[in-house]
Protein backbone atom coordinates (compact mmCIF):
# COMPACT_ATOMS: atom_id res chain seq x y z
CA UNK A 1 0.00 0.00 0.00
CA UNK A 2 1.34 2.96 -0.54
CA UNK A 3 0.41 4.83 2.49
CA UNK A 4 2.79 2.35 4.36
CA UNK A 5 5.70 3.30 1.70
CA UNK A 6 4.93 7.24 2.94
CA UNK A 7 5.09 6.38 6.62
CA UNK A 8 8.29 3.96 5.79
CA UNK A 9 10.23 7.17 4.63
CA UNK A 10 9.01 9.57 7.13
CA UNK A 11 9.83 7.19 10.12
CA UNK A 12 12.80 5.79 8.50
CA UNK A 13 14.29 9.69 8.29
CA UNK A 14 13.09 10.74 12.01
CA UNK A 15 14.29 7.87 13.71
CA UNK A 16 17.72 7.88 11.37
CA UNK A 17 17.99 11.43 11.95
CA UNK A 18 16.93 10.97 15.79
CA UNK A 19 19.56 8.26 16.14
CA UNK A 20 22.49 10.14 14.28
CA UNK A 21 22.05 13.38 15.48
CA UNK A 22 22.46 11.74 19.56
CA UNK A 23 20.53 13.44 22.24
CA UNK A 24 22.23 17.10 21.62
CA UNK A 25 20.00 19.73 20.71
CA UNK A 26 18.85 20.06 16.95
CA UNK A 27 17.90 22.07 14.11
CA UNK A 28 15.18 19.85 13.26
CA UNK A 29 13.60 20.64 16.90
CA UNK A 30 13.64 24.17 16.44
CA UNK A 31 12.26 24.53 12.91
CA UNK A 32 9.67 21.78 12.88
CA UNK A 33 8.72 22.13 16.11
CA UNK A 34 9.23 18.40 16.67
CA UNK A 35 10.21 17.42 20.45
CA UNK A 36 13.05 14.91 19.24
CA UNK A 37 14.78 15.00 22.83
CA UNK A 38 11.53 14.23 24.90
CA UNK A 39 11.51 10.30 25.61
CA UNK A 40 7.84 9.73 25.46
CA UNK A 41 8.24 10.79 21.75
CA UNK A 42 11.07 8.79 20.63
CA UNK A 43 9.34 5.30 22.40
CA UNK A 44 6.00 6.46 20.35
CA UNK A 45 8.02 6.93 17.42
CA UNK A 46 10.24 3.84 17.87
CA UNK A 47 7.08 1.74 18.00
CA UNK A 48 5.53 3.52 15.00
CA UNK A 49 8.62 2.66 13.07
CA UNK A 50 8.37 -1.33 13.96
CA UNK A 51 4.51 -1.36 13.28
CA UNK A 52 4.98 0.25 10.16
CA UNK A 53 8.26 -2.24 8.86
CA UNK A 54 6.74 -4.97 10.28
CA UNK A 55 3.60 -4.03 7.62
CA UNK A 56 5.53 -3.20 4.82
CA UNK A 57 7.28 -7.00 5.19
CA UNK A 58 3.37 -8.05 5.01
CA UNK A 59 2.14 -6.07 2.58
CA UNK A 60 4.05 -4.46 -1.13
CA UNK A 61 3.29 -1.86 -3.40
CA UNK A 62 1.93 -2.94 -6.65
CA UNK A 63 4.18 -4.19 -9.40
CA UNK A 64 6.73 -4.82 -6.08
CA UNK A 65 8.05 -8.53 -5.38
CA UNK A 66 6.56 -9.65 -1.95
CA UNK A 67 8.68 -9.03 0.77
CA UNK A 68 11.81 -8.94 -1.14
CA UNK A 69 10.79 -5.44 -2.81
CA UNK A 70 10.78 -3.70 0.61
CA UNK A 71 13.05 -5.56 2.72
CA UNK A 72 15.78 -2.57 3.39
CA UNK A 73 13.15 -0.14 4.22
CA UNK A 74 11.65 -2.57 6.58
CA UNK A 75 14.28 -3.74 8.20
CA UNK A 76 14.99 -0.08 8.63
CA UNK A 77 12.44 0.74 10.40
CA UNK A 78 12.85 -2.44 12.64
CA UNK A 79 15.89 -1.59 13.70
CA UNK A 80 15.71 2.06 14.60
CA UNK A 81 12.40 1.46 16.45
CA UNK A 82 14.02 -1.43 18.07
CA UNK A 83 16.70 1.30 19.32
CA UNK A 84 14.53 3.77 19.74
CA UNK A 85 12.39 1.63 22.45
CA UNK A 86 15.37 -0.07 23.89
CA UNK A 87 16.58 2.89 24.87
CA UNK A 88 13.78 3.86 26.81
CA UNK A 89 13.79 0.69 28.16
CA UNK A 90 17.36 0.67 29.29
CA UNK A 91 16.81 4.07 30.72
CA UNK A 92 13.96 2.97 32.94
CA UNK A 93 14.03 -0.44 33.63
CA UNK A 94 16.29 -2.37 36.14
CA UNK A 95 19.87 -2.65 35.03
CA UNK A 96 19.76 -6.12 32.35
CA UNK A 97 22.51 -8.87 32.57
CA UNK A 98 23.29 -11.40 30.45
CA UNK A 99 23.16 -11.53 26.76
CA UNK A 100 20.38 -9.24 26.41
CA UNK A 101 22.21 -6.43 27.92
CA UNK A 102 25.44 -7.20 26.15
CA UNK A 103 23.33 -6.67 22.60
CA UNK A 104 22.05 -4.12 23.87
CA UNK A 105 24.65 -2.12 24.32
CA UNK A 106 26.37 -3.13 21.03
CA UNK A 107 23.61 -2.11 18.96
CA UNK A 108 23.25 1.43 21.12
CA UNK A 109 26.54 2.05 20.82
CA UNK A 110 26.88 1.79 16.79
CA UNK A 111 23.37 4.13 16.87
CA UNK A 112 24.99 6.90 14.74
CA UNK A 113 25.37 4.49 12.19
CA UNK A 114 22.99 2.33 12.39
CA UNK A 115 20.60 6.37 11.93
CA UNK A 116 22.87 7.10 8.64
CA UNK A 117 21.98 3.71 7.08
CA UNK A 118 18.33 4.62 8.45
CA UNK A 119 18.21 7.90 6.45
CA UNK A 120 19.92 6.48 3.42
CA UNK A 121 17.48 3.92 3.61
CA UNK A 122 14.49 6.49 3.32
CA UNK A 123 16.07 8.76 0.38
CA UNK A 124 16.78 6.06 -1.31
CA UNK A 125 13.33 4.42 -1.35
CA UNK A 126 11.94 7.77 -2.02
CA UNK A 127 13.89 8.21 -5.08
CA UNK A 128 13.56 5.04 -6.57
CA UNK A 129 10.62 3.27 -5.18
CA UNK A 130 10.63 0.24 -7.83
CA UNK A 131 14.02 -0.92 -7.11
CA UNK A 132 14.46 -4.08 -5.95
CA UNK A 133 15.38 -4.40 -2.03
CA UNK A 134 14.03 -0.38 -1.92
Amino acid sequence: MIQFYFLSVLFNALTGFILFTGDGESSLEERLKLPVNNEIFRLVLGILAMITGLLKLLSSVQGDIPVIGDLIPAAAGLVTGFILIYSYYDEHAAPAEGAFRNFGGAVLRNKKWIGLAAMAAAVLHFLFPQALLL
